[in-house]
């Protein structure tokens, strides 16, 4: 499985967060692990003390496909659902300072 994720695509956060507008969608993998599956709950990790939250749109692609047109793109997924994308900003802080 992998995850395919949509990075600042949403305005009115990326200028909460003070961040530049791309161009261009920024996408990012995250691992298949990142899945809590069968209700399992999530815990507030202790490595930090700044975890923010963001509701996602998320889509179950069922087919391959390249260069889709817009009207054939519902054949390429089976389900559609809302997931919760949990950040450590904290620690994504650190790490945007280091380069």
């Amino acid at each position: 499985m992998k995850i395919i994720c949509i990075g600042r695509n949403y305005a009115a956060h990326i200028e909460e967060l003070k961040n530049e507008k791309p161009g261009k969608p920024v996408v990012f993998l995250k691992p298949d692990t990142a899945l809590l599956k069968g209700g399992a709950p999530f815990f507030h990790p202790d490595f930090s003390e700044n975890i923010h939250h963001e509701v996602e749109l998320v889509l179950k692609i069922s087919k391959e496909g390249k260069y889709i047109q817009l009207q054939f793109a519902h054949r390429y997924f089976e389900e559609i659902g809302l997931g919760i994308d949990f950040t450590a900003r904290d620690l994504q802080d650190q790490c945007k300072a280091k380069g």
